[in-house]
């Protein structure tokens, strides 16, 4: 059976106020980074899957999709990858 590894983006819509995204940019701004702008803030998570490629994708849209984001404030994507199963 395949093996997957995936890394699943989240991020703010871009009509979404990213308080935290502000924040961090002000702090860059007192640190002498004046020059960075329009930060925002997101989540990244990383999981691994199996099972056969057109099944593993769409559960992990779902996963993505329902789960690790709010879809109505949040964009979520995805990157799947075989891999080979190493020991344990």
């Amino acid at each position: 059976m395949p093996h997957y590894h995936a890394r699943v983006y989240v991020t703010l819509k871009p009509s979404i106020l990213d308080p935290q995204g502000r924040t961090v940019e002000r702090a860059l701004s007192h640190l002498e980074h004046a020059n960075v702008s329009g930060v925002r803030v997101g989540k990244f998570i990383e999981l691994r899957l199996s099972g056969e490629h057109a099944d593993v994708e769409a559960q992990l849209r779902d996963i993505a999709g329902n789960v690790l984001s709010n879809p109505v404030m949040e964009d979520a994507r995805w990157e799947l990858e075989e891999v080979a199963l190493e020991p344990v």
